[in-house]
Order: C-alpha cells, then structure tokens, then sequence
C-alpha cells in the first residue's frame, strides 16, 4: 500500500472510532460488550465475538504510532471503517442508547451517542 492509500485508510479509521483506548477497554469488559456480536458459525455462542475481538485489536492499533502500523493492521482499520459505516446505516427508529446496535458498534470502537 503506498503512503497516500495508507493515510486514506488511517483518516477513515479515525473518524470511524470515535471512542478513545481507555473508553474501549472499559466497554469491552463490561456483560453487554461480550454479549453482543456474531461468535461463529456453529451457533453455540461461547467464545468471542468477531466484534469483541476487532475491539481489542482497534486498542492495540490505537496506542501505537503511525510508523509501527503494519498492512494487517492497515488492513483491519480499513474493514473496520467498513463495518462503522455499513452498521451505521442500519440505525433502528427510536432511541438507541441500550441496544445492540449501538452495543455491536461499540465493540468496533464507534459509539453512535457520540455522533
């Protein structure tokens, strides 16, 4: 990826996560963080989410500096930045602060409340 492409990808993931590492350590500890989320194919629901996981890597990628960033970590800001928008636009009517839409994009890092 060259150096333009890669401050493309590192704008968009700064404007998608929104919450700082403290705020998301914080979230991603709490029942409502790790209830949320897709955890896999075989349906049981134990394990991590995809979202949960993604979360913990947004922390580390966040507390690093630009020259350490790797292309997988450019790769995963850039799917995170995909899934804030994409998630985003499927906010449900009504009030939104308890529900897991708003708890899903959390995990990513993004807190719609924000907003």
């Amino acid at each position: 990826m060259d150096k333009d492409e890669a401050a493309e990808v590192r704008r968009d993931f700064d404007e998608a996560v929104n919450m700082t590492p403290k705020e998301l350590e914080d979230w991603l500890e709490t029942d409502d963080s790790k209830r949320v989320g897709w955890k896999g194919e075989d349906g049981k629901g134990d394990g991590e989410s995809v979202g949960h996981h993604s979360g913990r890597r947004i922390v580390a990628i966040k507390r690093k500096k630009v020259s350490e960033l790797s292309d997988d970590d450019l790769a995963h800001m850039r799917k995170v930045h995909s899934y804030v928008a994409r998630h985003s636009a499927q906010r449900p009517d009504g009030g939104v602060s308890e529900t897991n839409w708003r708890y899903s994009l959390m995990n990513w890092g993004h807190d719609p409340l924000k907003d």
